[in-house]
């Protein structure tokens, strides 16, 4: 499957997840941590982008950050490729230190901003890193300290978080204080670090209870919140990213009536897609494209892509009705 394109415009806040090629080490030292922290935050002066929240850990790195006129895949470009080089020169290896592609995830910030500081700024806590929510604050590997003015680092908006605790210095601080507390008692998050339905709602509990009142709710893997949060995301992405969106929901649709037909004629979906021409695969490929073209208004080279056969394949089953 084709890798899905960035959401970005600028303004967007982002979780961003690094990780280690096949779980390695991003840093081996205090001098590798120092520097990944430096780029990070120069490179975001740099490109006008602003860090709310950041973890490094062993082997993977979290950011929130809001993304400046450049975009995010540019910040993302200079900080990797620059930091991969300066290991790699360091410590005298070759080859790719981090996977692929890092991981973003479009926030609604209003919604989620307030657990995505906590949640990023506990994975020290969580990691047994450091033994409590006191000691956090001097750690100086994630932005927890920042926050609380135990420590000065110079990228992160430290005024705009708090902003979100109170009006004033002390009691905002008291209060993301608290707050990051009680979260370190609540355990994991893991609807977090991702995005879709599921996450956005909060589990699968509250999808059936979604689907059971009949209502509908547009989502999107690369996307935490609401559905209007969705559609105004990928709204503003353009028509591409649109036209991305409409065709992957359309491809779930085509996947979802191929193997509950597939299932209700005893067919293999392989074989199906192998192109067997089997009295019994063929009628169940006339019912698909039935459903398909004729209920749901999906072009025939796409069922045939499916199907295993031509357009026109798909056009003769189809006219065999008439």
């Amino acid at each position: 499957m084709p890798r899905q394109a960035r959401l970005d415009a600028p303004g967007t806040v982002h979780h961003v997840i690094i990780r280690g090629i096949e779980k390695r080490r991003i840093v081996d030292d205090d001098a590798d941590r120092q520097e990944f922290v430096c780029r990070m935050g120069r490179i975001a002066g740099e490109t006008q982008s602003v860090v709310y929240a950041w973890s490094l850990m062993t082997n993977h790195a979290h950011i929130l950050l809001r993304s400046g006129t450049v975009g995010l895949p540019q910040y993302m470009r200079r900080l990797l490729t620059g930091y991969a080089g300066y290991y790699n020169r360091r410590h005298r290896r070759h080859g790719h230190l981090f996977q692929n592609r890092y991981k973003s995830i479009v926030c609604d910030e209003d919604a989620y901003l307030r657990e995505l500081v906590r949640y990023i700024h506990l994975n020290p806590l969580r990691a047994g890193l450091v033994k409590n929510s006191a000691s956090l604050e001097d750690y100086p590997w994630c932005g927890h300290g920042a926050v609380l003015g135990t420590m000065t680092i110079q990228c992160q908006d430290r005024d705009f978080v708090l902003s979100c605790f109170g009006s004033r210095e002390g009691p905002a601080k008291k209060a993301y204080r608290a707050y990051v507390a009680e979260g370190a008692a609540a355990g994991r998050k893991p609807e977090l670090v991702g995005g879709g339905l599921v996450r956005s709602l909060g589990g699968w509990s509250e999808v059936k209870s979604l689907r059971v009142r009949g209502e509908r709710m547009a989502s999107d893997e690369r996307i935490l919140g609401s559905g209007d949060f969705v559609e105004r995301i990928l709204q503003e992405a353009g028509a591409d990213f649109r036209h991305q969106y409409a065709a992957r929901e359309r491809r779930k649709k085509i996947e979802a009536v191929v193997a509950a037909e597939c299932a209700r004629q005893g067919v293999d979906v392989k074989e199906l897609q192998s192109g067997s021409r089997r009295p019994h695969v063929s009628q169940a490929r006339k019912h698909i494209a039935q459903q398909l073209f004729e209920g749901e208004g999906i072009p025939l080279a796409e069922i045939a892509r499916h199907t295993g056969v031509s357009t026109s394949a798909i056009s003769k089953a189809l006219q065999g009705n008439k």
